[in-house]
């Protein structure tokens, strides 16, 4: 058994969909090796992946360097992990990990400002998977991994991105085609399961594409815009 680093928070046929995406992702992933797989989902809503065959452990593998995954247990100083955002305060993010990470805002990296101001800088939606340095101890300032704060400024050197959670790729994908903006993209991003980051291309504007497509999914909704 594996957790991943990415939940499945949606209720009825849109958790139907999720998991059948979720599915045929690990297919995709591990389909060529020697093992059964069965997808479910925790009590916390974490995507839990059940393995057999002979190549089981090398799967498990395969999946947590694809997703990250979710091991309390396996925590270490200065080893970097994967949370997914689950709220943030004055105080700077909180993320789960299995446990709640808190990174305080002096050490997000992520430049001058609250953290509810970079959460809208960046365009981050609730659930978006993050790596982050674990800090033993009760007292630890975890800190956001340097990949993650390159990711993040990456975003902003581009066109800009408008970034959904509660959808998967695919929905994003057609809905984007069913408002018109087909040409206007350059592709959607996934970010988790039920999370997704649509690049848009020169000349698009982020806040209109968001207008656009935002009656159509019932989802958080967020713009990067250029730096």
């Amino acid at each position: 058994m594996v957790v991943l680093a990415t939940k499945c928070y949606v209720a009825g046929d849109a958790r139907d969909r999720a998991l059948d995406g979720m599915n045929s992702l690990v297919g995709n992933d591990v389909g060529d090796l020697r093992v059964e797989w069965d997808v479910s989902v925790r009590e916390d809503d974490f995507v839990a992946v059940a393995l057999d065959g002979d190549d089981a452990t090398v799967a498990a593998n395969v999946l947590a360097e694809e997703w990250g995954a979710v091991d309390p247990d396996a925590h270490e100083p200065d080893e970097t992990f994967v949370g997914t955002l689950e709220r943030w305060d004055e105080d700077g993010f909180v993320l789960d990990a299995g446990v709640e990470i808190r990174v305080p805002t002096s050490e997000l990296g992520l430049g001058a400002g609250s953290p509810e101001q970079i959460v809208e800088r960046f365009g981050l939606v609730q659930h978006t998977p993050m790596t982050f340095v674990y800090q033993g101890g009760e007292d630890g300032a975890h800190r956001l991994a340097d990949a993650e704060r390159d990711r993040l400024y990456d975003w902003r050197r581009g066109d800009g991105r408008v970034n959904v959670n509660s959808a998967t790729r695919g929905e994003v994908r057609a809905t984007v085609n069913r408002a018109g903006h087909a040409r206007d993209i350059v592709t959607v991003e996934r970010l988790g399961l039920l999370e997704q980051s649509v690049v848009v291309g020169e000349g698009t504007d982020p806040p209109g594409l968001l207008a656009s497509i935002g009656s159509y999914l019932p989802a958080e909704m967020r713009c990067v815009l250029p730096a």
